[in-house]
């Protein structure tokens, strides 16, 4: 947050110093007042009032204009807020949505909406005029001290009445946010779905829910609303009630012949000018609050940035793959998903991961391209922890297909150069090498034809077959695909092993699979149970050991009632068996 602030204090002290101008020039109506009640009425001068009348009107003019200036350079000191923190922040939700398995929290975004608004209020502006409460009450003192005593005690009324409003709403306005914040997360999270939704006839559950949580809301706004509107009210009559007051000790002064009309008139609009920007800040109060409260969050948001050291670039990678005594735990809950995990790939070489649904497979994925941090262990790309790999720097030599394939809004060629500045012969050679290039040539525009996330133009196949080209994109060293071929059919299949069998020696490739067919195309193997390794090596040697630990479990089996055996075996030795 220093640099941002560092940034806003500029403009900041430009809006300070026109709010300084513009609180003198606040001074022109009560002045006049003051000229035209003791000097204009008393003399009865034409020429005097005149002339006070044309000061007053370019002062009036004066103030027009610095007022105008002042809230440009608010909206100035608002879009530097989105700009500098946009990118930023942007970047902070990716990474967390990749840590959260792709469910990113929306919620610093929306500060960052907040704070823009909250630049554009005039409750941000009222601040910058409240501490001129005391200029004016010294002002009023001058003219007579019972005058000053008057404002003193309604300035210090109306400053302790905004201090009352903080305490009394503050901790409501925070709890009415974190409702409303789940509300929206909740409504969100299920559109994600709506395919499901829509086809489950769960609309109207989904409804139920959300106004549920809604109704949440909306107990903790009913309260919050009512202290916030009856403590704006409560302000604005006291305001009112002070000016009486003063004006009748200004006429009582008068009848005792210690003052004149004019200083009572004139101390009585001063009064009323100088308790304006608490009535204001009172009144936006809960705008006030919403930004004081996003600046918070962000702040501890950006806070986890600023905690990650500026690292030295990386030479290019090789492609050599190590991870020791991987340990990960479920984020909620004391679970394990992995313990003990330890392999060790050369450049180019191959390994499979399979395992039983649940087995941590995915995990272990998540794990190698240091989109999730081990708890224990640690994953190393050609000798450097990962962690010490800046992303931007990184990812180029990366290729990644996730279990669930999504496709960005852009063309086919866009999306294969992974959104960059697409290089026409790097995106059709990535094709090539994923043996996608002739189905992309059938579509309606080819490489030029518009991906829709939402549309069925693609199908499930055709997407992951177009994720494998993105994968391929450029030159990457490493390549871990999580089941890429869930949705292939036969052809694309066969499309996907000859790409990995193309890749053995060129590319380190870490697939995880269910099916045979990938299991033949690489080197080692990794088989996961309850996120424990049961067997690694060289794939023959696999095979063998689980066949050799199949058949032993079957000899063990006691015989069942009947005299038939029950022959039992683990999901991925069964799997294996039916390859060798």
């Amino acid at each position: 947050m220093k640099p941002l602030l560092l940034l806003l204090l500029r403009p900041l002290l430009h809006v300070a110093g026109l709010s300084f101008f513009i609180n003198l020039l606040l001074l022109v109506p009560s002045l006049f007042m003051l000229q035209v009640f003791d000097r204009v009425l008393s003399s009865g001068s034409v020429d005097t009032l005149i002339v006070l009348l044309v000061g007053a009107g370019i002062g009036l003019l004066l103030l027009m204009a610095l007022d105008h200036v002042r809230g440009r350079l608010q909206g100035v000191a608002g879009n530097l807020v989105a700009e500098s923190l946009s990118p930023v922040v942007t970047k902070l939700v990716v990474a967390q949505g990749a840590r959260r398995s792709g469910r990113s929290n929306l919620e610093g975004l929306r500060d960052i909406g907040t704070l823009r608004s909250l630049f554009s209020a005039q409750g941000l502006l009222a601040l910058f005029d409240t501490p001129w409460i005391a200029v004016y009450v010294a002002i009023i003192w001058m003219a007579h001290w019972w005058l000053g005593v008057t404002a003193l005690a309604a300035a210090v009324l109306m400053l302790a009445l905004a201090v009352a409003n903080d305490l009394f709403t503050r901790r409501a306005i925070e709890a009415l946010q974190k409702a409303a914040s789940g509300s929206t997360r909740y409504l969100e999270t299920s559109l994600a779905n709506a395919e499901v939704v829509q086809a489950l006839g769960m609309t109207d559950s989904i409804i139920a829910r959300w106004r549920q949580k809604n109704a949440e809301a909306n107990a903790l706004q009913g309260p919050t609303a009512q202290r916030t509107v009856a403590m704006a009210a409560l302000t604005r009559t006291l305001r009112q009630a002070v000016q009486i007051i003063m004006l009748s000790v200004g006429a009582w002064l008068v009848i005792s012949g210690q003052g004149s009309p004019g200083i009572t008139v004139a101390c009585t609009i001063l009064l009323g000018r100088a308790l304006a920007p608490v009535e204001q800040v009172v009144g936006s109060w809960k705008l006030l609050a919403e930004g004081r409260a996003a600046l918070h969050r962000l702040g501890e948001l950006l806070g986890t940035a600023a905690t990650q050291p500026e690292r030295m670039a990386l030479p290019a990678p090789r492609g050599e793959l190590l991870a020791q005594g991987v340990v990960y735990r479920a984020p909620q809950g004391d679970r394990l998903l992995l313990s003990g995990v330890s392999l060790h790939l050369q450049p180019g070489e191959s390994l499979a991961i399979i395992g039983p649904s649940g087995a941590g497979k995915s995990t272990l994925v998540r794990l190698l391209i240091g989109v999730w941090a081990p708890m224990a262990g640690v994953v190393r790309l050609d000798g450097s922890d990962l962690s010490q790999w800046p992303r931007e720097q990184l990812g180029p030599w990366v290729g990644y297909v996730p279990q669930d394939v999504e496709l960005f809004p852009g063309t086919v060629a866009e999306n294969i150069a992974r959104l960059g500045e697409a290089d026409p012969a790097a995106v059709v050679q990535a094709a090539q090498r994923a043996r996608v290039h002739e189905l992309i040539q059938g579509l309606p525009e080819g490489y030029d034809t518009w991906v829709d996330p939402q549309s069925a133009l693609l199908s499930p196949g055709q997407r992951q077959r177009i994720a494998l080209a993105r994968a391929l994109y450029g030159d990457p060293k490493l390549l871990l695909l999580d089941e890429p071929n869930s949705n292939l059919d036969g052809g694309g299949e066969q499309a996907l092993a000859d790409t990995l069998k193309a890749l053995r020696g060129e590319v380190t490739v870490v697939v995880v699979t269910h099916r045979t067919a990938l299991v033949q195309q690489v080197d080692k193997l990794l088989v996961i149970e309850g996120g424990k390794p049961q067997h690694y090596g060289p794939v023959a040697e696999v095979l063998k050991a689980m066949q050799a630990k199949s058949q032993a479990q079957a000899q063990a089996q006691p015989a069942s009632e009947g005299g038939n055996k029950v022959v039992t075996m683990p999901l991925a030795a069964a799997t294996m068996e039916k390859s060798a």
